[in-house]
């Protein structure tokens, strides 16, 4: 037996799935900026297979930990505003990453892919 649906969470629910849709790519989209860049990033550091492995793995563990953190955090503030906190997050980054200056543009970048981490964890209505 299928519950019942009031009229106005029809609207509701299709845009929590175009949200969790939007992040679910941008989050897959971040995964295969950094395969990408893993031939560069062997040419530049000179690194062997093994080394590349390292880089992988570095990046999937550091995700898998905001991960759970944003979802523990969810759970206690709230998963629309954890979920708008990191877009907010992610965005003011995005303009940190595009200046000048290396240290600036690296650190903004570390703190884009903990904000993806914390978007990622689904907006759900209450």
């Amino acid at each position: 037996m299928m519950p019942r649906v009031e009229p106005g969470s029809v609207d509701t629910r299709r845009w929590t799935l175009i949200a969790v849709c939007v992040t679910t790519f941008m989050l897959l989209l971040d995964i295969t900026i950094v395969n990408v860049a893993l031939p560069s990033i062997q040419r530049r550091l000179n690194a062997d297979l093994t080394g590349l492995q390292w880089v992988v793995d570095a990046y999937a563990l550091a995700l898998a930990a905001l991960i759970l953190t944003a979802g523990a955090l969810a759970d206690r503030f709230g998963r629309r505003l954890l979920f708008m906190f990191g877009v907010v997050v992610f965005r003011a980054l995005l303009c940190c990453a595009g200046s000048p200056g290396t240290s600036r543009r690296s650190t903004s970048r570390g703190a884009c892919r903990g904000s993806a981490a914390r978007r990622s964890s689904r907006p759900r209505s209450r």
